[in-house]
């Protein structure tokens, strides 16, 4: 079928088995650090990241993504030290999380060196090492789409188009105008996942079903932040509303245009998450749909055949 980039080395996209397609090891915005409250030992987090994705692999999953941008603590070493650990596939990113999350080094930098960063970290390698980006991420700032932002997408797609590798979006905020950037770079939206549609803060069912008529992935990537759990984070939602908004998108004949992950952090960096791990998209998601009926092969569409489907790098 073709190739995914891990930090370990290509795989086949037949290997890649169950995916969670949006998750982070530890995710911080610059400054975290300053807080000492908020400090943390390697060794805890390595042990919190091998005992979370231990779960995930007994239930039967095999590919994790983390996208964890450049500049909020992406650690390709730190990951290689994990899939080594867990026999887990280990799929990382380059992008930013978003415009306002970038370091004021890139604010000033051209749509083309933006461009040549990200294709460099996915076919060159992370950093200094030979650990190649699988995917693209992008995200929109708090405020909407702003114009770095757009460089950052802009960038994103001629990158995507070059390299053949997907882009994940953070928020699904003006998801039609996202569209529009990526695909004037002569990106299809097969090769987007318009991310955090279930965000309980952005939560728009019309938009959801523009998004798949247009060919992109919708992200329900948010599962297992929910409302019953404290504390309460801005972007929970109530687990039943989130399932009832898959639903609609499976009712709609869309299984084939969602993408499904946990956004669970392993280690928060300067923010508190409630308990929260990539094993409830197995331990909990999975079986809320086969309680409504969902028959097993759409289940494997979503947790399979979409992930191998969006992963594997396109030929260019």
């Amino acid at each position: 079928m073709g190739t995914v980039n891990t930090v370990l080395g290509p795989i086949p996209t037949e290997q890649l088995g169950i995916t969670a397609v949006h998750e982070h090891i530890n995710f911080g915005q610059n400054g975290w650090y300053l807080e000492s409250d908020s400090w943390h030992p390697i060794s805890g987090t390595i042990a919190r990241a091998e005992s979370q994705l231990a779960d995930f692999r007994a239930l039967g999953g095999r590919t994790y993504v983390d996208l964890t941008g450049i500049g909020n603590f992406r650690s390709v070493e730190l990951y290689r030290v994990i899939a080594r650990a867990t026999g887990i596939n280990f799929v990382a990113c380059t992008g930013f999380w978003t415009g306002m999350g970038t370091r004021p080094f890139f604010w000033d930098k051209p749509v083309e060196y933006l461009t040549e960063l990200f294709i460099k970290e996915i076919t060159v390698g992370i950093d200094d090492t030979a650990a190649k980006a699988g995917v693209i991420k992008v995200g929109v700032s708090h405020r909407g789409l702003s114009d770095m932002d757009r460089k950052i997408y802009t960038a994103a797609g001629r990158a995507a188009v070059a390299t053949g590798v997907p882009i994940l979006t953070h928020l699904s905020t003006d998801a039609m105008t996202q569209l529009d950037i990526l695909e004037a770079q002569g990106l299809s939206p097969d090769r987007v996942v318009i991310g955090h549609a279930d965000a309980g803060v952005d939560v728009d069912r019309r938009r959801d079903l523009e998004v798949a008529r247009r060919g992109a992935y919708v992200g329900i990537d948010n599962i297992g932040y929910e409302t019953e759990k404290t504390p309460r984070v801005p972007w929970a939602q109530a687990r039943r509303d989130r399932l009832r908004q898959l639903l609609d998108l499976l009712d709609a004949g869309f299984a084939d245009r969602v993408a499904v992950s946990a956004d669970a952090d392993v280690q928060p960096l300067g923010w508190v998450s409630p308990p929260h791990s990539v094993a409830e998209l197995l331990n909990q998601f999975v079986p809320d749909l086969r309680a409504e009926g969902i028959d097993e092969a759409i289940i494997n569409t979503l947790l399979v055949a979409n992930p191998a489907r969006l992963l594997t790098m396109q030929e260019v």
